[in-house]
């Protein structure tokens, strides 16, 4: 990225409906970019919004009731397992008589729930001694054992079930898979497409998005953990604490392709066949999109061929299991996915979306 910025055209930014994470994506872009990196008629940037019944950014179980049936199931699962455990028996003993009902059972559906027990210790935590509770609150071991069953509550689907990832956070990778694959094929309709933009008005902050090279998303808690355990690589311990972030970065190895191929152009006919990447009939003249690799033309392939991802979790570097065999990894190195092995991974989740 420039250390200089006349404009945010090659930026994609995105925010949920939720004040705090639209007032987060500011922030950070602020900081990368404070005035004395931007010129002095940088346009405002574009932040993209959707309305919530449409929203990706977060396991969205309010818009879908497939989605909503399964979380209760697995909520209801660890309630059965851990309401009557040591563990909730020791949180009970320490904050019980706060409850509700002065001297409640503490359990993972109690009221409130145990989730929202841990959501008001994390913000007091947040927040500092102006709304700090009782320090009993705080302790070591409670905080543990709320935060692992909170965990297993919230995110143990993903580990388990293919459709709980693909209903919860399958829309937003295919979103981020998309991305990365158009970038690599140099395809700029995705990046286009989802900015609003029609790539003409460069550095006028009116629809001129083209060729994005760094995306910024403010999201949820929930959005990491369920990405990161949909890929396998989340500790299922501790919940995903304050100012926590993913970064996916999109790398190119040096050297040539197989078969080098210029950048996409529409053909004459067909637009909508070339928007979507469903082709059979002229594919090496469509974007590949979210198409099936069975269905890739070598061609296609070869676009892919020399890219690597790699995901970084708090600045800790992720390794995916499905990356590690050989051939899926950049050699001598195993957080760097391949490219084809990530997109032909994340198909599985994204295919079915709601």
């Amino acid at each position: 990225m420039p250390s200089l910025i006349a404009d945010a055209d090659s930026i994609y930014i995105r925010a949920t409906p939720i004040p705090r994470a639209l007032e987060s994506v500011q922030q950070t872009f602020w900081g990368m970019y404070p005035l004395t990196a931007r010129t002095a008629d940088f346009p405002p940037p574009t932040i993209i919004t959707r309305s919530p019944s449409e929203e990706t950014l977060f396991p969205n179980d309010s818009n879908c009731r497939r989605f909503a049936e399964i979380s209760r199931q697995f909520a209801q699962r660890a309630a059965d397992r851990w309401n009557d455990s040591e563990e909730l028996v020791y949180v009970t003993k320490l904050i019980g008589k706060w409850m509700a009902q002065d001297g409640a059972k503490v359990a993972v559906d109690s009221h409130p729930r145990l989730s929202g027990i841990m959501d008001t210790i994390n913000s007091t935590r947040g927040h500092g001694k102006p709304t700090r509770l009782p320090n009993e609150f705080y302790d070591p071991t409670l905080i543990k054992y709320i935060e692992k069953i909170g965990v297993e509550e919230w995110f143990q689907g993903y580990n388990e079930s293919q459709e709980y990832r693909k209903l919860g956070i399958g829309g937003l990778v295919g979103d981020v898979v998309a991305r990365m694959v158009s970038n690599a094929e140099q395809y700029d309709q995705f990046g286009i497409k989802e900015t609003g933009g029609d790539g003409k008005n460069h550095g006028t902050g009116r629809g001129g998005e083209n060729r994005i090279q760094f995306g910024l998303s403010g999201c949820h808690d929930t959005t990491l953990a369920a990405m990161l355990a949909s890929l396998g690589c989340f500790n299922m311990e501790a919940w995903p604490p304050y100012t926590s972030h993913i970064a996916i970065e999109l790398f190119k190895a040096k050297g040539s392709r197989k078969s080098p191929a210029p950048p996409l152009s529409a053909p004459k006919t067909g637009i909508w066949e070339y928007l979507t990447g469903q082709s059979s009939k002229y594919p090496s003249y469509y974007a590949i999109g979210r198409t099936p690799m069975a269905e890739l033309a070598d061609v296609q392939k070869d676009k892919l061929e020399r890219y690597f991802v790699r995901i970084r979790y708090n600045d800790e570097i992720m390794k995916i299991p499905g990356c590690k065999p050989a051939g899926k990894h950049l050699d001598g190195d195993e957080s760097f996915c391949t490219l084809v092995c990530l997109y032909h991974m994340t198909k599985g989740l994204y295919l079915l979306t709601s």
